[in-house]
């Protein structure tokens, strides 16, 4: 069996939607598993949704998420060029000899021709799908000959057979059987000269030696003409796996053109690239066992084909959540600081001890970017209302708040040690003297500190965030106010 080589072709055209960058890693998860090669080509030659910078995009994208290609434009290859646009002169040669193996012919009806025979504009009118009857295939090699040395504009269309059925087979969803009846002589090369997306896949695809093609089931009704394409020039049909779409819900599908969230997106929201990865994989395919959590490596391993569904994949932001906050967990204390001190900055103009908060809030993240929400109490204490003094479980009231921060203050404005440790050990010295439960004491500190119901960290944590200075003035202000 030849070695596996995938591909990925994207257009650029914008940000990586996730369904791309999701269609991405199971090509290179398909390829790497078997140690085959993944390759990265650009198909750039829709001009009028080309974006200029998006190439880069493609790159960095690849690069951050780990699937870095074997073959590509930036680092060439045996099959170079991997820029479509650089290839232009294969394209045409190509459908030239399809011509002359009798697979292609040239067509020169013009728009009004075909209008007047096939009504291009009332089958749009009525939401048909415009067929083409056939008309120049039956033109003879000298009239064929006569016209184009005359310098009339022509298309090159595939020959289809009108009788009989095409069977296309799919890893993913089986045996496909058309009948050729309902196939159109679709066009190779347009007037222009330039190819049809259709056709220069499969030249590209056969050129660089591809042998499974990973792709969205949109192209399954385009499937069968590939075949034919590919027999027709006597090339061997590479294998394909067609991947339901990602859906935002139900009845509408994921889309950059909708502003549905990018790659990018994700990343700026403070979505770990690997999380990303790792959840993206589980959009459409099952693996083996309970496991959720994958590394890339763990991923190659463990992906097999079979384990991608038929069915669409509704994007849950909740279960990417879930997925994140493993992640976040599992960092170092410095790789989580790095991280999150630009999110944390955003929000907080006042000296703190940033480490101490980093401590305090990676257990609680799920994705950076709802870190400054939570954060806005440590510039300026909010005004609150003594209710929050009271809870039930810590058994605390305004009343008992009162005698609790009372009991506290000269205990802290004593304190040198104005630490985690410092704080924690002077408190709990407290709490053991005057026999009360350790909520007694820290709950009535915590609400003093932060004025919500929900803090980053507990009274000992917020008093070592906020520094000596400033916990006791606010100590000081709850006091008051009780």
């Amino acid at each position: 069996m030849n070695k596996v080589r995938t591909r990925f072709a994207p257009s650029p055209t914008g940000y990586m939607h996730v369904g791309n960058l999701r269609t991405a890693l199971y090509a290179y998860l398909l390829a790497k598993k078997d140690g085959g090669s993944f390759i990265l080509r650009i198909e750039d030659t829709d001009r009028e949704r080309y974006v200029e910078g998006a190439t880069e995009i493609i790159y960095n994208t690849l690069k951050d998420a780990g699937l870095v290609w074997d073959e590509g434009p930036d680092i060439g290859g045996p099959y170079a060029p991997y820029v479509q646009s650089e290839r232009m002169g294969d394209y045409l040669k190509y459908a030239q000899e399809l011509v002359e193996k009798g697979g292609a012919y040239y067509c020169f009806c013009t728009k009004e021709e075909l209008e007047a025979r096939c009504g291009i504009e009332e089958n749009e009118q009525e939401g048909k799908i415009f067929r083409y009857d056939g008309h120049c295939k039956q033109l003879s090699a000298e009239e064929v000959r006569r016209r184009l040395d005359a310098g009339e504009p022509y298309v090159i269309r595939q020959k289809m057979p009108t009788t009989g059925t095409t069977t296309f087979h799919d890893l993913v969803y089986g045996d496909i059987v058309v009948d050729n009846a309902e196939l159109e002589d679709q066009i190779l090369i347009k007037s222009d000269g330039m190819p049809t997306y259709n056709f220069a896949n499969v030249i590209d695809d056969h050129a660089m030696g591809i042998t499974h093609v990973v792709r969205g089931n949109e192209y399954l009704s385009s499937a069968p003409k590939y075949n034919l394409l590919y027999e027709a020039f006597g090339w061997p049909v590479p294998a394909y796996i067609h991947c339901a779409p990602v859906m935002k819900d139900e009845h509408h599908k994921l889309s950059k053109r909708n502003g549905d969230a990018s790659y990018q997106d994700l990343v700026a929201k403070g979505y770990l690239p690997a999380a990303i990865i790792n959840y993206l994989a589980l959009l459409g395919w099952a693996p083996k066992g309970e496991q959720e959590i994958f590394t890339l490596p763990e991923l190659v391993q463990a992906f097999d084909v079979s384990g991608i569904s038929k069915s669409p994949a509704i994007f849950d932001s909740e279960k990417l959540k879930y997925i994140n906050s493993e992640y976040i967990r599992a960092l170092s204390h410095e790789d989580y600081k790095k991280h999150a001190e630009p999110f944390i900055r955003s929000a907080v103009r006042r000296e703190i001890n940033i480490d101490v908060l980093c401590d305090a809030l990676q257990p609680r993240t799920e994705f950076f970017a709802d870190i400054p929400e939570r954060l806005g109490f440590i510039d300026e204490l909010p005004e609150y209302d003594n209710a929050l003094y009271e809870h039930k479980k810590m058994k605390t009231n305004a009343e008992t708040a009162k005698a609790a921060l009372e009991a506290m203050l000269p205990v802290l404005e004593e304190l040198d040690d104005w630490s985690v440790e410092g704080v924690h050990a002077v408190l709990f010295a407290l709490i053991e003297k005057m026999g009360v439960k350790n909520g007694y004491l820290l709950w009535p500190l915590r609400v003093a500190l932060s004025g919500v119901p929900v803090s980053p960290g507990g009274g000992v944590e917020l008093a070592a965030i906020l520094g000596k200075e400033e916990s006791l003035r606010r100590v000081r202000k709850g006091l008051a106010q009780l």
